[in-house]
């Protein structure tokens, strides 16, 4: 794939507020996958985790994490996934849209491949509610997953949240978003939660009540990037924060475009990367406040993109490198 070019914009980042100390310690047992950058981790109705892997595979994890296998492959790059209420597993594929695997008969179709008459490009995050309609996230219209960071240099808000009805209608719900990622429904379904990884920020789109079809903020001026999110067995919002601020990016983004634009020019590999740490963030649906934080590394772990809580654990994936992680609540 060509290294695409970029149109840079002068912007200006959110201030950054330090979240409380982290209250979370435990130890982290990392689960070997076949394949890299287990984007997002979801658990089925038996407590199965899948994931998707770099190669196009998906992964089926026992719920003990004693085992992985690859039971398909989506042909593209899978990054979020959930699983429907009929048990079929939704993926976000960067290269192919939104598609559904059917675990019984092994099938994969494709829902959305595009939208408004393009190709949908970076499918990040997807969620279904309770009556079947299916909520999901684009990054950016303008770049897929393997260059990723040319929506970050760029700094245009070119991601979007969209909504797919059971007649196959697809509605933009919100645009202009800074690298649109997690998605994920309240416990009551009164809201949509998604994530802004560039604004560092997490709002709600409400869809019931009297504030139905508007947008309100939950968190803001968050000190890193939030990447995908879930809604945890007692209804916190649990996000995973793939790294902290990067200050070059962050310098330069105010700054004459053309820097940016002489700065793409090198070699994708040299551009600035996240820092590796294991961050993930627990906020209250309602207030937005901290319920609780894990901020911590490890020398086979990090940049935690994905996050879901099963009874007594936490798993996480993760980009760049390989495994799985989990922690005992």
């Amino acid at each position: 794939m060509n290294k695409p070019a970029i149109d840079p914009i002068r912007w200006q980042p959110p201030p950054s507020r330090p979240l409380p100390e982290p209250d979370l310690t435990a130890t982290l047992h990392v689960v070997p996958v076949p394949g890299t950058a287990a984007e997002d981790v979801v658990a089925d109705a038996d407590g199965n985790i899948w994931t998707g892997v770099e190669d196009g595979r998906i992964i089926r994890i026992r719920p003990d994490g004693g085992s992985a296998e690859a039971v398909t492959d989506t042909g593209g790059r899978p990054l979020g996934l959930a699983v429907a209420r009929d048990g079929r597993l939704l993926i976000c594929d960067s290269h192919r849209g939104l598609l559904r695997y059917d675990p019984a008969t092994g099938t994969i179709e494709t829902l959305v491949a595009e939208v408004g008459g393009r190709p949908l490009t970076f499918c990040s995050n997807v969620v279904e509610s309770s009556s079947g309609t299916i909520f999901f996230t684009e990054s950016t219209s303008r770049f897929r997953y393997e260059y990723y960071k040319g929506s970050v240099i760029e700094g245009r808000p070119t991601g979007s949240l969209l909504r797919l009805d059971s007649d196959g209608t697809v509605t933009e719900l919100a645009s202009g978003l800074y690298f649109a990622n997690g998605v994920t429904l309240t416990a009551d379904e009164s809201a949509l939660v998604y994530a802004e990884s560039s604004a560092c920020r997490l709002s709600k789109y409400w869809l019931t009540g009297d504030r139905a079809g508007s947008i309100t903020p939950l968190v803001t001026d968050l000190p890193g990037y939030p990447d995908n999110i879930s809604t945890g067995l007692d209804g916190r919002i649990w996000v995973a924060l793939v790294s902290d601020r990067n200050p070059l990016n962050e310098w330069l983004a105010p700054r004459a475009p053309i820097i940016r634009t002489v700065l793409w020019k090198l070699p994708y590999r040299w551009l600035p990367n996240p820092k590796p740490t294991v961050w993930v963030v627990a906020f209250d649906p309602d207030d937005g406040h901290v319920v609780t934080q894990l901020h911590t590394s490890h020398p086979e772990f990090g940049l935690a993109t994905g996050v879901v809580e099963t009874p007594g654990r936490l798993w996480l994936g993760r980009i760049a490198g390989p495994g799985i992680c989990y922690l005992n609540l």
